[in-house]
């Protein structure tokens, strides 16, 4: 199955999951995961949430990233990923200076 992001509508989402400014994303969903393909503008952030019936992979496309991971800071770009399983918390910070940071994620749902 092929997804072609270019042809899915590209929608904003403020504050998301309550982090600062907003993100762009373009969504595939069906009943077991959430494909995307997101863009975080500079001083951008998603908030810190927890996962508590999937678990996320995030692959860093272009640009730098800070992520909380339970609690504590890791720093990622573009080449690099990083994962949230199931039980666990995290957020996602843009911390450039100038570069937008664009990643592509994938939320798996568990069953419980």
């Amino acid at each position: 199955m092929i997804i072609n992001f270019n042809s899915i509508s590209e929608a904003f989402l403020e504050k998301f999951k309550g982090g600062d400014g907003g993100m762009f994303s373009r969504q595939f969903t069906d009943r077991d995961n959430k494909i995307m393909l997101n863009r975080l503008p500079v001083g951008a952030s998603v908030g810190y949430h927890k996962h508590e019936c999937n678990s996320e992979i995030i692959y860093i496309l272009s640009g730098e990233a800070k992520c909380i991971f339970d609690d504590n800071e890791e720093y990622f770009s573009a080449g690099e990923c990083h994962y949230c399983p199931k039980g666990h918390s995290h957020s996602l910070i843009n911390n450039s200076k100038s570069e937008e940071l664009c990643f592509f994620a994938v939320v798996a749902e568990h069953s419980k």
